[in-house]
């Protein structure tokens, strides 16, 4: 996959903290997005007791985020799975995970799980609250790559190979704008950046860019694959996610509804 915001989102800084008051220095209010529980009403929910009509249809938006959170991860996990079919160069990420995999013997999916949890667990000290999201990110982007790639031939014909990358990339960009759309919680290497922006003060771009450089050269030095798809990548995916969230996202619940539509973190492509 951290995994990476709306249609207002600049890919090309993947700043999560957007839309937060407190990065911008803007004070203007921000609203928040309030879910009611099962059976309770939402704070200014003026159904009588009893009604269940409002808590029905918040259930009925929880399944459709949850639809559009599994779907997204899955279809993420199946993208990753074409780029390394493609054999033409890998997300930076799934260049460390293949290079991993080279040196323990395990499936590229099975290490894409191992690491995501282990930058989990990098969370605590950088005090990032992971959410269903993030964790259904760790093992579902994984078994989806693994499972997909039981599935496909090998392919050793360019006249295979290129289209495997380009529907990958393109795959990968509307899984992305699905996963985030889903509003669970961002990917684990994403909370990476966040925590360790928010810690050093350092701007987000600089920390994607100094981690992910240092993911890719070490990824490469153990026999993870670069080429001309990890530019292609690199320079395509933040308009295809951003694209792809702007169909995905859905429109603002209106005024006294149980769900009062929220921001979505602008400039941020999560990835798992």
């Amino acid at each position: 996959m951290s995994a990476a915001g709306p249609s207002a989102a600049d890919p090309s800084t993947g700043d999560p903290s957007a839309g937060d008051p407190s990065a911008s220095g803007s004070s203007a209010p921000r609203a928040t997005a309030v879910t009611a529980a099962p059976g309770t009403a939402a704070p200014g929910d003026a159904a009588a007791p009893g009604d269940t009509a409002g808590t029905a249809a918040s259930g009925r938006r929880i399944g459709r985020r949850l639809v559009r959170l599994y779907c997204g991860l899955a279809l993420y996990g199946a993208s990753s799975a074409l780029l390394v079919a493609a054999g033409l160069g890998l997300e930076p990420w799934n260049v460390l995970h293949q290079g991993l995999g080279e040196l323990t013997g395990l499936s590229i999916g099975v290490v894409s799980i191992v690491v995501g949890a282990a930058v989990l667990l990098l969370w605590i000290p950088l005090r990032q609250r992971p959410g269903l999201g993030t964790v259904s990110n760790v093992f579902v982007v994984g078994l989806a790559m693994d499972g997909t790639l039981a599935l496909l031939p090998d392919t050793r014909s360019l006249a295979v190979r290129v289209p495997l990358l380009l529907a990958g990339i393109v795959l990968n960009g509307a899984a992305t704008g699905l996963y985030i759309a889903a509003r669970f919680g961002p990917g684990p290497r994403d909370g990476l950046m966040t925590g360790l922006h928010r810690r050093t003060g350092r701007s987000i771009r600089l920390m994607r860019t100094a981690v992910e450089v240092a993911v890719v050269v070490t990824g490469f030095l153990l026999g993870g694959t670069i080429g001309v798809g990890t530019v292609l990548y690199a320079v395509s995916i933040g308009p295809l996610a951003q694209a792809f969230l702007r169909v995905f996202t859905p429109a603002p619940a209106p005024a006294g509804s149980t769900v009062v539509a929220g921001t979505t973190p602008g400039r941020v492509i999560l990835r798992p």
